[in-house]
């Protein structure tokens, strides 16, 4: 009998997809309270516990007026390249998520994203659900992705993921900070990925300047014309507020400091 659970000891540390066994692969559907008169959204203590455990963000310093940007990017609708002018035109930075599609079908505005200064985050190559798929098939969704955008574009790390669909498990958070990435949710997002019922750019607009709070990270995607038309204004309208755009570098270097600065760290 010794023997026996010896030799499955040693199988069982010998296969690595077990390690994730005993963490939970219960689909969890991103959400939030919505911020309202620049007081931060909340996405309570437990989404907070979960996030903090793998080092996932949502928002960040509620006492700084500092806005982080970023677009999901499935696939082109023609509104990239005008996305891109404003923010080469207001200088500000951005994170685009992209899927294998964006990056097989449109190399070139992948090039012009990184050549711009901005960054490209992992938004899987399908798009598919990671809690209904094998670790096997995460990593290779995610590696698909990062090798591809370093073919096209020479960016040589990809350090962010946005989960695809916003659904996630501990399970998968796992996966991907095994695969050294940090998930990135978002404390702003309205309805704006249905481009046939797109409503105009006060729409979006109005979304953004109603919801937007010190530390937001806000979503936008980037197939909307209602988001490309509304871009310029809600950027300039935001900077007479007191705001300032940073990137998603400059977050995570601040929340180190500030863990280090933390007593109990």
């Amino acid at each position: 009998m010794k023997r026996f659970l010896s030799i499955f000891s040693i199988f069982f540390l010998m296969v690595p997809s077990i390690t994730f066994a005993a963490v939970s692969n219960k689909p969890i559907h991103w959400g939030f309270k919505r911020a309202m008169n620049e007081e931060p959204a909340e996405a309570g203590p437990e989404y907070d516990q979960i996030l903090e455990k793998y080092g996932a963000v949502y928002k960040g310093s509620p006492d700084k007026k500092i806005l982080y940007l970023t677009f999901d990017s499935g696939y082109e609708n023609g509104q990239t390249e005008k996305i891109l002018d404003v923010l080469k035109k207001e200088n500000v930075p951005a994170t685009f998520f992209i899927t294998g599609h964006f990056l097989k079908s449109q190399p070139d505005l992948a090039k012009r994203i990184v050549k711009d200064g901005h960054i490209i985050g992992n938004h899987s190559w399908n798009h598919p659900d990671f809690t209904q798929i094998s670790d096997e098939r995460v990593r290779e969704e995610l590696q698909k992705v990062k090798d591809e955008t370093k073919k096209i574009t020479g960016q040589k790390k990809m350090k962010y993921l946005r989960p695809p669909r916003g659904i996630f498990s501990e399970r998968t958070m796992q996966i991907a900070k095994e695969e050294g990435y940090t998930h990135i949710f978002w404390s702003l997002a309205f309805v704006d990925w249905h481009i046939g019922q797109q409503k105009g750019w006060r729409y979006a607009y109005d979304n953004i300047m109603s919801r937007v709070h010190p530390g937001c990270i806000m979503l936008l995607h980037s197939v909307s014309q209602d988001n490309a038309d509304a871009l310029e204004k809600a950027i300039q309208d935001l900077k007479k507020k007191g705001y300032t755009f940073k990137s998603l570098d400059y977050l995570m270097k601040q929340q180190k400091i500030e863990k280090k600065q933390t007593p109990d760290s």
